[in-house]
């Protein structure tokens, strides 16, 4: 009577939390009952494990949601006070750029020599090393008694944290759902979209009212934080038998692969319009006799709409419809949106062309993350999300700096760079349809 209770009561819980394909299994298991109650068991228990293992799995794809919440709120959160600090220090206009700069530049070096050793070491150290490091990177900013001792904090800052990105990607990777990864991945977009909402004004706000020295500290003191608790609950994704297969070999099939490259030139691309814009817009907002306050409305306006786009029904495109075609699609929209931005007037017309442009972005981040998950498995997708982060990066250094070297030339840094993305759309779509025909099977 009490395996019956317990047979109904297992029935209702598998119903309602577990796959059809898992019910059905459990419905046989009661036919067998009849023979013998050890069969029954065996399958109740499986219900059970399967439940237990879903409801881990999506507890630690939530978790690893906050840890990219919190290491992109590292950098936005500095954006408003870098600058100043630095400037505060004593350092040259020079220094205080190449202070700014450093940071993106040792990230990339950071972002490409982790992927190995995430592949060889297991995603939990490598992200528990990252989160360590940067803590203490942060604890030597507020020791920095000139522009030159910040120059060093920042390298060592972003050294540090080109382990923990990767990391946290490959583990997403790994945890997402093979039917869902693309909505995994807007997900993931929406963390870095709060981020970037939240940090600049919480670092603006905590400078003014406190002290910038203490917004390292608190930053740093999150990250420890974050890492004990990562320490005691997180598990490792990678399997121990994989890791010890894993050679430095293996990024050379990653780097011939033309859907990575198509991944990389996506990073590269996105990124780069996003240095320009941040060089080149308030530039335009200052020509047009408006307050800074606007640039920041329209930098936060795009930003709303890539959030939507992440968080809304919309997100299920990302897993019906080709990547590729997707990021082609994004990339058409940010090449129109940069020439456009270049030769409008208007302030209505401006604020209407960055939501556009926040279309197109929430196309292109989703989905080229998706594309990097789609051709790594478990042994190299340190290696695959190392290489795309270093793009990524790569292409923030290119944009910011390329569009001052444009300004000071011909001073059309937003429509040479639309015309530079519409060279990269190209490119990238050479590579689209090159790969889709040597699938194809050959005529004879």
């Amino acid at each position: 009577m009490i395996i019956l209770l317990l047979s109904a009561a297992l029935e209702f819980f598998c119903n309602n939390h577990v796959s059809t394909k898992t019910t059905s299994s459990f419905n046989t298991a009661y036919f067998f009952y009849i023979n013998g109650s050890f069969t029954l068991l065996q399958q109740e228990h499986s219900c059970i494990v399967k439940v237990v293992m879903s409801e881990r799995r999506t507890s630690m794809l939530i978790f690893i949601y906050a840890i990219i919440i919190i290491a992109f709120l590292d950098t936005f959160i500095q954006l408003p006070i870098i600058a100043p600090y630095a400037t505060e220090l004593g350092a040259s206009s020079f220094l205080t750029g190449m202070i700014i700069a450093i940071y993106s530049l040792s990230n990339m070096i950071g972002n490409a020599i982790s992927g190995h050793w995430i592949d060889r070491y297991g995603r939990k150290k490598m992200l528990l090393f990252g989160m360590g490091f940067v803590a203490v990177a942060l604890l030597f900013y507020p020791l920095a008694q000139s522009g030159w001792g910040l120059f060093w904090s920042r390298l060592f800052h972003g050294l540090a944290g080109g382990a923990l990105i990767p990391a946290a990607f490959a583990y997403l990777g790994d945890l997402a759902p093979s039917r869902r990864r693309g909505k995994t991945m807007a997900f993931s977009g929406a963390c870095i979209g709060t981020a970037a909402i939240i940090g600049p004004a919480f670092g603006g706000i905590m400078s003014a009212r406190l002290s910038v020295d203490t917004i390292f500290y608190f930053v740093a003191v999150l990250f420890f934080i974050t890492g004990i608790v990562a320490f005691i609950w997180l598990k490792e994704s990678s399997k121990s038998f994989e890791r010890k297969a894993v050679d430095m070999k293996d990024i050379l099939p990653l780097l011939r692969n033309p859907i990575m490259l198509q991944a990389l030139i996506s990073a590269f691309a996105l990124m780069m319009s996003m240095g320009v814009l941040a060089y080149a817009l308030p530039l335009k907002v200052e020509s047009l006799s408006l307050s800074t306050a606007v640039t920041g409305l329209l930098l936060s306006s795009f930003g709303i709409v890539a959030l939507i786009i992440f968080l809304s029904p919309l997100n299920r495109l990302f897993d019906r419809y080709s990547p590729s075609l997707i990021i082609l699609i994004g990339m058409g929209l940010i090449s129109f949106s940069l020439i456009s931005l270049s030769q409008l007037q208007s302030i209505e017309m401006i604020a209407i062309i960055m939501l556009i442009y926040g279309v197109g972005f929430s196309f292109i981040f989703p989905s080229m993350n998706r594309m990097v998950l789609d051709i790594s498995t478990s042994y190299n997708r340190g290696k695959a999300f190392g290489l795309f982060y270093a793009c990524f990066s790569l292409g923030v250094v290119f944009g910011s700096s390329f569009s001052g070297a444009i300004s000071d030339a011909f001073g059309q840094p937003l429509f040479i760079s639309g015309l530079i993305m519409v060279g990269l759309a190209l490119t990238f779509f050479i590579l689209f349809r090159n790969h889709h025909q040597s699938l194809q099977p050959k005529m004879h």
